[in-house]
């Protein structure tokens, strides 16, 4: 799947936005990616789903034994990423503030494990779940996404498989350009911020 392609995906289910958001990682941008609804067609989050298992390199593709995504967001890509390689998959959540895996999950000790996220913008989020993971015991091998919004800098300490790079700018709130600034930022996203 080509890049304008991943992108006619993202406008055709209207999950591409434009206005002045409030991103989860704090920043400000005049671009959102809404993939919770890219991801509301079953047989669209799954074309995603087999285009980003078509990009894994296919030592990595054998290796897997589960895939294990952040809640909420990588649920349902996840989801797709665990039907794709033919694999289980489960999701690490925040009940206190720190990713764990819940609900009878649990991993084998060395289970290599694919870590999927929707977005990634700074990485924060992929490095707390490989984190919780790799306490769980399982070996995280890659990381993918459906979108890399960090311009291509983000580093997750394995090798990272974004089905498509995005270089929308973002800014923090002291470095708003007049045109965003004007405007009040919306948080479309599913984490509040203090």
């Amino acid at each position: 799947m080509q890049e304008e392609e991943v992108l006619a995906e993202f406008r055709a289910s209207k999950a591409l936005l434009e206005g002045h958001f409030l991103l989860s990682s704090g920043r400000h941008s005049a671009h959102y990616l809404q993939c919770a609804r890219v991801l509301m067609n079953p047989d669209r989050a799954g074309r995603l789903a087999v285009a980003i298992a078509a990009k894994l390199p296919h030592d990595i593709r054998k290796s897997i034994d589960k895939v294990v995504s952040p809640a909420m967001g990588g649920v349902i890509i996840g989801q797709e990423m665990g039907r794709a390689l033919q694999v289980d998959a489960m999701f690490v959540e925040r009940p206190t503030g720190t990713f764990e895996l819940r609900r009878g999950f649990s991993l084998e000790p060395g289970d290599k494990v694919l870590m999927v996220e929707d977005v990634v913008t700074t990485g924060l989020s992929s490095r707390e779940a490989i984190k919780a993971i790799e306490e769980a015991g399982g070996e995280v091998i890659a990381a993918a996404s459906l979108v890399d919004r960090s311009g291509g800098s983000v580093d997750l300490g394995v090798p990272f498989f974004p089905l498509v790079a995005l270089n929308f700018p973002t800014y923090a709130a002291d470095e708003l350009p007049p045109e965003l600034a004007a405007t009040p930022a919306v948080k479309p996203g599913s984490r509040a911020k203090p």
